[in-house]
């Protein structure tokens, strides 16, 4: 069973940054796309950002300019640099995998990294 460790969360204030981590317990074969998301209580996870196999990206309108993802293929490591962080940031943020592999579709979740931005 593939696991994914993330690190790198914690408290900053307001304007600081954070480099989120996630690297996978095992190697985990063609996969398509890395991700980010983030679930504040009583509300649906979201999409932060994402990096697909090729490098390319996508993020939530609310972090574009501040966040960036990455990735190490060979690794299975993806990362989030999270600059000009704000409140409204504090939540927990999950790491996603999705692989892809004979017409199986594999998801796999990291178990949250808490992200806290005091004013």
């Amino acid at each position: 069973q593939v696991q994914l460790v993330e690190s790198g969360g914690g408290l900053v204030q307001a304007g600081g940054s954070l480099r989120l981590s996630c690297a996978a317990s095992r190697a985990i074969f063609s996969v398509t796309v890395m991700g980010w998301y983030r679930q504040s209580p009583g509300k649906q996870r979201e999409l932060v950002a994402g990096i697909t196999s090729g490098g390319s990206t996508n993020y939530a309108d609310s972090v574009k300019g501040r966040f960036t993802i990455s990735r190490d293929n060979a690794k299975n490591t993806v990362f989030l640099q999270m600059n000009s962080l704000k409140t409204e940031d504090t939540t927990v943020h999950y790491c996603n995998v999705v692989s892809k592999l004979s017409g199986v579709t594999a998801n796999y979740w990291g178990q949250g990294t808490k992200v806290t931005v005091s004013s």
